[in-house]
């Protein structure tokens, strides 16, 4: 195809506003898919995708289209996820295209998830169309949403195109604009092959299948390529695009997306935003590649010790599919062998969990979810540690530093004092607000992440009724005064309980920790203490009471010593049961405990 009639696009928009259904549309428009072949969200494949709404693995898709000039174009729709935890993929995504569709739903409006949307794309320089979704809808509020696209995110409301993805209205309209208002590719100007990897997937029979953007040069079997940042060299067995399941072609040249397979054994062997070259002429790499590294960790376990194997393996088959997940193993006193395990945010950290128990069918427990501190010591040295195991003493530690996040809040008028309240009470600091709309205001807030994994959203729904939506982006770290909080159980310390928390809390987060496990631990024949301590310090204290055995029961009547000698041995066995007693706590403490 040559190349003025390439179109490279992707649609950005908050989850929920229509993104799927219009990617839907448009492959029925151009002929790609049948009436008969079409479902709803039909490049959503998985179960939990369909589910929540949400796309998780981004899905590219070549369509052909005659326009109204009678040319035919070749336009790429390049799928993103919607989720901030991708958002590394959704910036190699954008980085592929030209231009970017918009969508944002006539009722609700811009929302957070937009407004970070915009901001990447705009560092991208591309080209945004938007589309107003769901004008269909009888509480659509057209004029609201053009006033809202032109005040917030500075967009001509004139520019904006009515659609509804759902009855089919205004897919031409959008069809037209991609080919008028997006630019087609422009070469480097290198000369020599540069294609870029946004995205990849395994294949059990051609292995690792990376999903490229052709910049300069033309890929075809047979010749060998080589990875920019790797540098390790591999040869073409096929090169396709999608429609939108994958077909061979002879060749892809600048300017086109498509599929390489190259016989990759590993995920980890291929990065994503890496640049693949000529092996004989290589080309410089292009911009924008980082190492993509996990933000949050937590440990997960199989709750039967025996499935460990099962579960090493479902690991590393869910790891063929996702490379931005890691795991290495790891023992805990408490909860035997399993994995510590590393992901991009908390939506990717539910994602896995969920699909280890659904796809794999495994019974697991997975600890606290924690982030990875900058630990500096007293001699210099620099230590990233995402383990509270790991935590070295308080005397060898000159500061700790936590990762922090500027946050988009949009919430209505009359929620602004609570969400204030939410905010300082995750250690957070309001930067500013912007009046959106007569009903709506969006805070800019900085917070730390250890703050917002676990309620923090759910919290913002409860108090906005679900009207408030929010979305982050990464600030770098900032010094804290960070604890170790471990617990004691019969002075023994419980490592799957121990976490880093801030010193203001630890006090509350322990006591609450204490009277939740005096709860969930059966009671013993001897007294049971169960105490929250930061180093040598106690700073709580719940006492499970002994279970007493009545030993005088077969005492009928007699003398009052016999009973007294009974009781008396009766202590003392349990002082000695005391000394030696191991306590075991039950796996349903285990899960209960996380969920406060």
């Amino acid at each position: 195809m040559d190349i003025a009639h390439i179109r490279n696009f992707c649609i950005i928009a908050h989850i929920d506003h229509g993104k799927t259904t219009l990617s839907d549309r448009l492959l029925l428009r151009t002929g790609l898919i049948s009436e008969r072949e079409f479902q709803e969200q039909f490049l959503d494949s998985m179960d939990l995708e369909r589910e929540r709404g949400i796309t998780i693995k981004a899905h590219p898709v070549t369509m052909y289209y005659t326009a109204r000039n009678g040319e035919t174009y070749e336009l790429n729709l390049i799928d993103t996820p919607g989720h901030v935890d991708f958002s590394y993929e959704v910036a190699r995504s954008l980085s592929a295209c030209e231009g970017a569709l918009l969508v944002v739903d006539a009722s609700q409006g811009v929302e957070a998830q937009t407004v970070a949307n915009v901001h990447l794309a705009t560092r991208h320089n591309i080209v945004i169309i938007p589309v107003i979704n769901k004008i269909d809808l009888p509480h659509a509020n057209i004029a609201q949403t053009k006033a809202q696209l032109e005040e917030i995110l500075a967009i001509p409301a004139d520019t904006a195109i009515l659609a509804s993805a759902k009855e089919g209205i205004g897919i031409d309209d959008i069809l037209e604009a991609i080919i008028q208002r997006i630019p087609p590719p422009k070469p480097t100007g290198h000369g020599k092959l540069q294609a870029l990897v946004f995205d990849s997937c395994f294949d059990t029979y051609k292995g690792v299948v990376a999903h490229v953007r052709v910049f300069e040069g033309v890929l075809r079997p047979g010749m060998h390529i080589k990875l920019a940042h790797t540098g390790k060299v591999y040869e073409v067995k096929e090169v396709g695009s999608f429609n939108p399941k994958p077909y061979a072609r002879e060749k892809l040249e600048a300017g086109e997306t498509g599929y390489v397979a190259a016989n990759i054994k590993s995920p980890l062997e291929l990065k994503i935003g890496d640049t693949i070259t000529d092996w004989r002429n290589p080309a410089p790499a292009l911009p924008g590649f980082k190492e993509v590294h996990p933000m949050v960790f937590c440990g997960i376990y199989p709750v039967n010790n025996a499935d460990y194997e099962r579960l090493k393996a479902s690991m590393a088959k869910l790891q063929l599919n996702d490379p931005a997940f890691v795991y290495q193993p790891e023992t805990s006193v408490a909860l035997g062998f399993g994995f510590r395990c590393g992901f991009l945010g908390l939506l990717h950290l539910e994602i896995v969990q969920e699909r280890l128990r659904r796809e794999y069918d495994m019974d697991i427990i997975a600890t606290y979810p924690s982030v990875v501190y900058r630990v500096t010591l007293t001699n210099g040295t620099v230590k990233l540690v995402d383990n509270p195991a790991l935590l070295p003493e308080p005397n060898y530690i000159e500061k700790i530093e936590e990762p922090i996040v500027n946050a988009y809040i949009i919430c209505p008028n009359e929620n602004i004092g609570d969400m204030l309240a939410l905010i300082t009470e995750k250690r957070g600091s309001l930067d500013h607000t912007e009046t959106l709309d007569p009903k709506r205001v969006m805070l800019t807030a900085i917070l730390p992440l250890n703050e917002i994994l676990v309620d923090f959203h759910d919290r913002i729904k409860s108090i906005t009724h679900g009207y408030g939506s929010m979305d982050y982006e990464q600030a770098g770290y900032a010094e804290s005064d960070m604890v170790k909080l471990e617990m004691l159980v019969n002075g023994e310390p419980v490592d799957a309980f121990s976490c880093i928390v801030h010193r203001t809390k630890a006090e509350a987060r322990g006591r609450a920790l204490a009277a939740r496990l005096k709860e969930l631990i059966p009671r013993q024949q001897f007294q049971i203490a169960i105490q929250a301590a930061i180093g040598g310090k106690i700073i709580a204290r719940e006492t499970i009471s002994a279970l007493r055995k009545d030993v005088t029961a077969k005492c009928y009547g007699g003398d009052i010593t016999r009973k007294r000698k009974l009781l008396e041995r009766q202590k003392e066995g349990k002082k000695r049961m005391k000394t030696f007693g191991k306590v075991n706590i039950p796996p349903e403490a285990f899960l209960e405990v996380l969920k406060i």
